[in-house]
């Protein structure tokens, strides 16, 4: 697929679907992306082998070409159903469910071009791209307090319905949206501050998810509903 966009900046730009020819730039682009962060475990960077897994036709990826340079790029994986740390697992689908799950995976985005949600456009392109019939969840994790990835998780439709250790140590919310669900909030909202690990634990274990965060007071809190 290719389709052309218009930047708030004003920018004409291409969308395209990548496939293992831009290896190589993909990579470069992940160099850039993690030497400019400031807080590097917000990211988990994949391995070329991850990302030509999904380049051989085990997902999607989509990228942002400016001037024939690639700005951006972001994708979805169909995970191994016999993954040892399947997404699955964490948020409660049983075992002949998980080949319905598509990750939603990296995203990176070149630090000269941030501010023009490129990482939300190629979201919801990549969600029009779902082919429904076969896949019926998107699950991804998060870390705390990455603002900007949480925004855009949540802005998609998804919910926080774990929060737990993922990748060794690293503290992570686990996120999922039923493709084939409407939610219908039932409670009335309640709002915890997204240090209180505990507390966030122990309102998701009682079924309740996260839907949103909010800054209040210098402070971010996630606001829990029950669906």
């Amino acid at each position: 697929m290719r389709q052309e966009l218009t930047l708030r900046n004003g920018q004409m730009v291409e969308v395209r679907q990548l496939g293992m020819e831009q290896l190589p730039e993909i990579l470069s682009l992940q160099e850039r992306v993690y030497a400019a962060l400031d807080t590097k475990e917000f990211l988990e960077p994949l391995k070329e082998q991850e990302f030509a897994y999904i380049l051989g036709g085990k997902g999607i990826m989509l990228g942002v070409y400016l001037d024939g340079k690639l700005i951006a790029f972001r994708a979805m994986m169909e995970p191994d159903v016999n993954e040892e740390e399947h997404l699955g697992l964490d948020v409660g689908l049983a075992k002949e469910e998980f080949p319905t799950v598509l990750y939603s995976e990296i995203t990176n985005v070149d630090p000269e071009q941030r501010g023009n949600s490129l990482q939300r456009i190629l979201g919801k392109i990549l969600l029009s791209e779902i082919d429904q019939e076969k896949h019926r969840y998107i699950c991804t994790t998060v870390a705390p307090f990455n603002i900007a990835s949480l925004k855009d998780k949540l802005d998609l439709g998804m919910h926080i319905v774990s929060l737990k250790e993922k990748y060794g140590t690293k503290m992570r919310y686990i996120l999922m949206k039923n493709l084939t669900a409407r939610p219908v909030y039932r409670a009335a909202a309640v709002f915890i501050t997204m240090g209180n690990i505990e507390r966030q634990q122990e309102m998701l274990k009682k079924g309740w998810v996260g839907v949103g965060i909010v800054l209040e007071e210098d402070e971010w809190k996630v606001e829990f509903r029950k669906i």
